[in-house]
């Protein structure tokens, strides 16, 4: 006998179960019972065929439990410098997982990722599907940067990038690329703008690993600090640094829609 297709059938198999609660994913959560991160009734289960009465039976995720009346989380994470991109490091360095409510919204995770010392923007979410959709390059979601660089830039330094410079892993696409005045560069030079540095803003569409960091020392700029503060067509605004807080409706449906 097939499994019944109403909207909660009273029993259904464990990952279904973890997708329609907006854990993650059917894949991520398979990979979240295979990690033995799932119990049922208080017992570990990593068998993929286990199948779970949504009526009776206490399903958790880290120990949090997870209910069908739940849906999928989003929200934003300022991110400070000094923390790890990563849910878990086995070195015991500091991670992001630390600074967002991860026993409110067992399955969270990172939207792509912001380096080591690198601020600003993470988005996270429990949508499995979405959270790939927004990675994938053929939906081009815009990622603007705030970078504090070393020497004194003008438009022409930029015009390589607006181009689409040749990195040692291949070409980038075209970026948009601006000078940032003392007043539009705060989140970077609080204090204002050193002598013999500038800022400037770098907006790509791809997620190569330590990309805008690179393309501006490619043009003989190194980068001294990087901030991130948009990501698609969310904006941090004044969220502190550290601090997190949960989309709004308007701003997951602007996600979806991309």
């Amino acid at each position: 006998m097939t499994e019944p297709e109403a909207a909660y059938p009273h029993t259904m198999r464990l990952q279904r179960f973890l997708a329609r609660a907006g854990v993650a994913s059917r894949r991520g959560s398979e990979n979240l019972m295979t990690a033995g991160r799932v119990t049922v009734n208080g017992q570990v289960a990593s068998e993929l065929g286990t199948k779970v009465d949504v009526d009776r039976d206490v399903v958790a995720v880290d120990g949090c439990r997870v209910e069908l009346a739940a849906g999928p989380v989003y929200l934003m994470l300022n991110k400070p410098a000094g923390y790890l991109t990563t849910m878990s490091d086995p070195q015991g360095r500091p991670t992001v997982a630390e600074l967002v409510p991860t026993s409110t919204y067992p399955g969270l995770f990172p939207v792509g990722r912001l380096d080591f010392d690198t601020t600003g923007l993470l988005l996270f979410t429990t949508d499995g599907d979405l959270g790939q959709a927004l990675l994938h390059p053929s939906h081009h979601v815009d990622k603007t940067y705030v970078a504090h660089v070393d020497g004194r830039v003008t438009g022409k330094d930029l015009e390589p990038l607006c181009r689409g410079i040749v990195l040692d892993d291949g070409p980038c696409q075209p970026a948009r690329c601006r000078v940032l005045k003392p007043g539009q560069a705060l989140c970077v030079c609080p204090q204002g703008i050193p002598r013999g540095t500038s800022v400037v803003e770098v907006t790509i569409h791809e997620g190569r690993k330590n990309q805008v960091k690179r393309m501006l020392s490619a043009v003989g700029h190194p980068v001294l600090a990087l901030h991130r503060p948009r990501f698609g067509s969310l904006r941090l605004g004044d969220l502190a640094p550290g601090a997190w807080r949960l989309l709004t409706a308007q701003e997951v449906d602007s996600l979806k829609q991309r």
